[in-house]
């Protein structure tokens, strides 16, 4: 098939006058630095969009090839194959001096990274292009984003899914489509730099174990020590670190890397060293032992209460916050009794380093709100920063959601005051868009088309609303959630999204728990950061599969440099069941003003369920001090 019948006019690639790399991998699983490569197809196109080489070929793994009934490569049919290393320079002369385009590019980006890595070569790759992000910015409407609903949405020939070759071919046909769209609405393209990465950070890591059990609080004088004690040791031992370490851990005891005002108890020979940790536990009045008294206490650790026991669904009570470091920014909300989703609203607190003093209020039991927006997607140009927070929240009010960019799921703009200067505006007004002044807002009357139902789909969250996370097959969660931030195209400031695994005591179970952009994953895979564009990154999170000592993941956004977030503007969440999947849940989060940090969401067990929270509260502290509060151990 022609890689080109999509759209056979190359005008729109003018301003994209790159070569094109696009790649499909199929693989033995979803862990990079785990699983392997099973096969691999390259299309290569020019500046004109024609296409200029194709490679393919199956790969040996050395392992066992996963889930057959997905890609269908049995071990018969990979008997013989070549091992990637022996076809690796050939896929690299292909990548190099073009930009790599994958549905979902960072996870075909990861995998050649590691495979790269093991075969001791370079990935020569500076930039990627994700279809899946770029199609998330044009929002056509489909009822997902599969690479097969774009191609059918698109007119794309479709013959073998999960064929690595003809879903690249398949792809060539849809990166055409979207810049086309792309083009049409002017959307920039969500380009992602690739710096090179060195063969350490893909090695592959073990897993750590988390503790089985909940912390019972401290040691108390004179007593034992109990199952599920956070434990932390700092300076000289006589004792080798990694045996005290390992000797705690198998008597099931929750061996930490940091101090925090729920440390059960600090092992140190020597207070005076002045350490972190020492200095932590002094001020949070954590009970210290020395090696001696722990490895005395070590020959009777007491049982303790399982994180799979009855009462596992409950949420223990915050201690006091500490006032030398910010308190933990985890806003609690009152949990209506039987609620399936509930909505509320609460006002931004005076002083956004503090949580606010209350919750979000329990609203209506389950129903999509009705107004005169419902279903459409309304943009505001223009105001000033309170002005268009104002106009969105006005929007939600309504029914409607709140647009940060322009796509093809807008129906309406508010035009406020300087919005005509905006750059969007003559694109705006070519695509004969409705336009607004701010007072339609008052009593708005719509008079083009109701928006189709896919986009009336995703349940719009008021800031602090609560919605239970739907079940898969009458069980259990879905397996895989994925909460995606995205804002405005901007070039103040970089912005960084990130997650924390968090325990019953609101603390990371170890360093390893907080996922950024220079640790991707936490060492059990369950948590994810995938970022495929300049403006958007996601946190996919595997419910079924966290540790039952996980009791919260919180989602977080900070800035990198010195703008605040009332530079950058809104922050637009979207969450449903997998990257690719019609999101089910939409937020617009846009009160801060000074902060530099922002909680974005949380997604919280509830009994046997799980929730998710659109939380948006700010701190003015740096991306450090919000990681520190959740007891990860970072250098001053």
């Amino acid at each position: 098939m022609s890689v080109t019948s999509a759209a056979p006019d190359p005008s729109h690639l003018r301003d994209h006058a790159v070569e094109w790399a696009l790649v499909d991998v199929e693989t033995s699983g979803l862990v990079p630095r785990r699983d392997r490569v099973l096969s691999v197809a390259v299309v290569t196109l020019g500046a004109d969009g024609e296409q200029t080489g194709e490679f393919s070929t199956l790969l040996d793994p050395g392992c066992d090839p996963g889930p057959v009934h997905v890609h269908g490569l049995t071990r018969e049919r990979l008997r013989g194959a070549p091992l990637f290393e022996h076809v690796a320079e050939e896929i690299g002369a292909l990548l190099e001096g073009r930009v790599l385009v994958a549905h979902n590019a960072q996870f075909d980006y990861d995998f050649l990274a590691h495979e790269f890595a093991r075969a001791g070569l370079r990935l020569p790759v500076a930039r990627r292009l994700c279809t899946l992000a770029l199609n998330r910015r044009v929002d056509p409407p489909t009822d997902d984003l599969r690479l097969g609903t774009l191609a059918a949405h698109y007119g794309v020939p479709q013959v073998r899914a999960h064929d690595a070759l003809d879903d690249t071919r398949v792809l060539a046909g849809v990166l055409r489509a979207s810049l086309r769209e792309a083009a049409r609405l002017d959307v920039p393209l969500p380009l992602v730099a690739c710096p090179p990465r060195q063969d350490p950070q893909f090695a592959p890591k073990p897993p750590k174990t988390p503790c089985a059990f909940r912390n019972p609080g401290r040691l108390t004088a004179g007593g034992p020590l109990v199952q599920g004690m956070k434990i932390a040791v700092t300076g000289e031992t006589r004792t080798p670190r990694a045996d005290l370490l390992l000797r705690g851990a198998a008597a099931g005891l929750n061996m930490m890397t940091s101090v925090s005002r729920h440390t059960s108890a600090l092992v140190a020979n020597d207070l005076s060293t002045g350490s972190a940790k020492a200095r932590r536990a002094l001020a949070e009045g954590v009970p210290v032992i020395d090696e001696a008294a722990f490895l005395e206490l070590l020959g009777d650790v007491r049982a303790g209460t399982s994180h799979e026991g009855p009462d596992a669904g409950s949420t223990a009570a915050p201690a006091p916050a500490s006032p030398a470091l910010p308190a933990v920014p985890a806003p609690r909300a009152p949990e209506p009794a039987e609620p399936v989703e509930t909505t509320g609203t609460e006002p931004a607190p005076a002083d956004p380093a503090r949580p606010p003093a209350g919750g979000p209020k329990p609203g209506r039991r389950a129903g999509k709100p009705r107004g005169p927006l419902t279903g459409r997607r309304v943009l505001v140009l223009g105001g000033t920063h309170p002005e268009a927070v104002a106009a969105r929240t006005r929007v939600v009010e309504l029914g409607g959601a709140a647009a940060i960019n322009l796509s093809a799921g807008v129906t309406d703009v508010v035009v406020l005051d300087g919005g005509r200067a905006d750059r969007r505006l003559p694109r705006i007004t070519a695509l004969r868009l409705p336009t607004h002044d701010a007072a339609w807002l008052v009593a708005p009357v719509v008079t083009a088309p109701q928006a189709d139902d896919r986009r009336t789909a995703a349940h719009v969250l008021p800031r602090g609303g609560v919605v239970d996370l739907p079940l898969q097959h009458g069980r259990g969660p879905a397996h895989r959630w994925t909460v995606t931030a995205s804002w405005a195209q901007q070039t103040r400031c970089e912005i960084d999204v990130v997650a924390f695994v968090l325990d019953e005591d609101e603390q990371v179970a170890f360093d390893e728990d907080f996922v950024f952009y220079g640790a991707p994953e936490n060492p059990g895979g369950t948590v994810r950061l995938l970022s495929d564009g300049p403006t958007e990154q996601t946190v996919s999170v595997d419910l079924v599969t966290l540790p039952p000592s996980a009791r919260k993941v919180v989602v977080a956004a900070a800035i990198d440099g010195t703008p605040a977030f009332g530079d950058v503007g809104a922050l637009h969440i979207t969450s449903g069941p997998g990257t690719s999947a019609a999101a089910l849940v939409q937020a617009t989060l846009d009160a801060a003003t000074t902060e530099r940090t922002m909680l974005l969401a949380e997604i919280y067990r509830r009994g046997e369920s799980w929730r998710l929270r659109a939380v948006g509260q700010g701190y003015d502290h740096g991306l450090g001090a919000l990681a520190r509060s959740y007891g990860v151990d970072i250098a001053d």
